[in-house]
Formats: C-alpha cells, sequence, structure tokens
C-alpha cells in the first residue's frame, strides 16, 4: 500500500493538481483554472493524437484478442512441438517495449532493415516505413500485436483448461460439429478471460507510449502521436507540463468511464461453469 501510495497515488494527484497551473516544472506555478482545458478543445495536434489513439485501439484491441483466442485453441490440442510453439509466442513478453521497439526498428529500418531487404530481395518495391505515414502507422501497429498476442493467447489457454471436457463431448454425441462447439461453447465460458483481455488491452492502447516512441517519435507528420507521446513532448520537451498533465488527465478520465461502463454492461465478467 505504501508503494502504490508513492507510486501511484502521489503523482496522480499531483498531476491533477498541476493541470489547473502554467508550470515549466521549475518553481511555483501559476494557478489559470480550466484554461489548460479549454486549450485543448482548439488544439488540432491533441484531435490528431487522439484520433490516432483510438485507430490504434480499435485495430490492436481485436486483432490481438482473436490472434490470441486462435493460438490459445491451437496449442490447446493436439498440437506438434506445441510446447516450443508456445514459448516461441510468450518470449515477446519477457523483454521491455523499449527492446520490442529496437527490434521493430531492425526489421522495419526503410533503408536496411530485415524486412525491407526480403522484400527487394523478391523483386517487390521498398516501402517507405518511416517516411510514409500509413506505413509508420502499420509498423506499430505490427509490432505491438507481435507483443502483445503472447499474453492474450495465455490467459486464453488458461480460460480453455478450465472447461470441463464433459461439455465438449456433451456436444459432440449431439452432433456438434467444431464451429457450432466453438461458437456455442467455448466462446461463452470464455466469456471473463475475454472481459479481462478486453479491459486490458484497451488500456494498454490508450496508454501506449515506448513502442510509438522508439520506433517513431510520433512522426512523420504526426502521423503516429498518440495521446502520451503528445504529453511527453509537450511536458519534457518543450516544458509545458501543466497542458501535459491536461492531456494525461483527459486520457485517465477516458480510460476510467470506458472501464466503469464496460463494467457494468459486461454479463459474462462473472461466468463460472
Amino acid at each position: 500500500m505504501l508503494l502504490l501510495c508513492l507510486f501511484v497515488l502521489v503523482p496522480l494527484v499531483w498531476t491533477v493538481v498541476i493541470s489547473f497551473q502554467e508550470t515549466n516544472g521549475f518553481g511555483v506555478g501559476e494557478y489559470v483554472g480550466v484554461a489548460n482545458y479549454e486549450r485543448l478543445l482548439g488544439d488540432p495536434l491533441f484531435w490528431r493524437s487522439t484520433a490516432n489513439t483510438l485507430l490504434f485501439t480499435i485495430i490492436v484491441t481485436p486483432l490481438s484478442m482473436v490472434l490470441g483466442l486462435g493460438a490459445a485453441v491451437l496449442f490447446n490440442s493436439i498440437l506438434p512441438a506445441r510446447g516450443v510453439f508456445r514459448s516461441i509466442l510468450i518470449i515477446p513478453m519477457a523483454i521491455s517495449g523499449v527492446a520490442t521497439a529496437l527490434i521493430g526498428v531492425l526489421v522495419f529500418n526503410e533503408n536496411n532493415g530485415i524486412l525491407d531487404n526480403l522484400i527487394r530481395f523478391i523483386g517487390l518495391p521498398s516501402v517507405n516505413w518511416q517516411s510514409g505515414g500509413f506505413a509508420a502507422f502499420v509498423s506499430v501497429v505490427l509490432v505491438t500485436l507481435w507483443w502483445r498476442v503472447g499474453f492474450n493467447m495465455l490467459i486464453y489457454l488458461a480460460g480453455l483448461q478450465s472447461i470441463g471436457p464433459e461439455l465438449y463431448e456433451a456436444a459432440e454425441l449431439d452432433g456438434a460439429g467444431f464451429w457450432v462447439r466453438f461458437r456455442n461453447v467455448t466462446v461463452p465460458l470464455l466469456g471473463p478471460s475475454s472481459f479481462f483481455l478486453l479491459i486490458l488491452n484497451v488500456i494498454y492502447s490508450f496508454q501506449v507510449f515506448d513502442i510509438a516512441f522508439v520506433m517513431t517519435g510520433g512522426g512523420p507528420q504526426n502521423a503516429t502521436s498518440v495521446l502520451v507521446t503528445y504529453a511527453y513532448d509537450t511536458g519534457f520537451v518543450t516544458r509545458d507540463q501543466g497542458y501535459a498533465a491536461a492531456i494525461g488527465v483527459v486520457l485517465l478520465l477516458v480510460t476510467f468511464i470506458f472501464t466503469a461502463v464496460r463494467w457494468r454492461t459486461s454479463r459474462s465478467r462473472d461466468l463460472v461453469e
């Protein structure tokens, strides 16, 4: 509790306090009321970063969950060397987001990256992974998926292994095929796992920073700028920390509202067999 208060609660409260100030982080800030929040409404870069964050969340969250579920179903079946493949998929969980992003830089470097060399080797034109806005955004999404799918697979695999085999046997005796069993037995009973992963993946996507910052720095031309990278640049590059704190508070409120709404509307979060 002391650690949580020191490293979570105190910074959170202080962020809210300085969001009502004009300060560069040195000395005493000047109280400006809600001026920082009013400034957000007319800031095109804030809205661009918000749109990028929403798009990133809409793409990464369902894709990572679907791919994680597919991998979990595959690894829960009789698959040769499934332990090896499972370990390979989980390896990204053992390294930090910064290290993952650095690997992404090696793969997607448009001058001598592994992927571009492979593309040119087979006779296709190279892709502007870093100077092209759309391609840069796609590269961040792909690296994030590589990093997140293993975690989703692990949670889904634990959920699959808790489902009694007699349920599948009963469905099979009733003539249900694989897809019918998957849709009517597996998916409903994985409701708590899906609820848990949806909340975590959305929160992570809204707070994505390390991969986008290391791979693209929010560029080119703000094509990969998300709310946290924008808050970082505002707070620690231009030293407008009051405004950066206001961005952080808005991000916190959006995340809290989504979590509360999802919690109230979910019917499967407490589902048990």
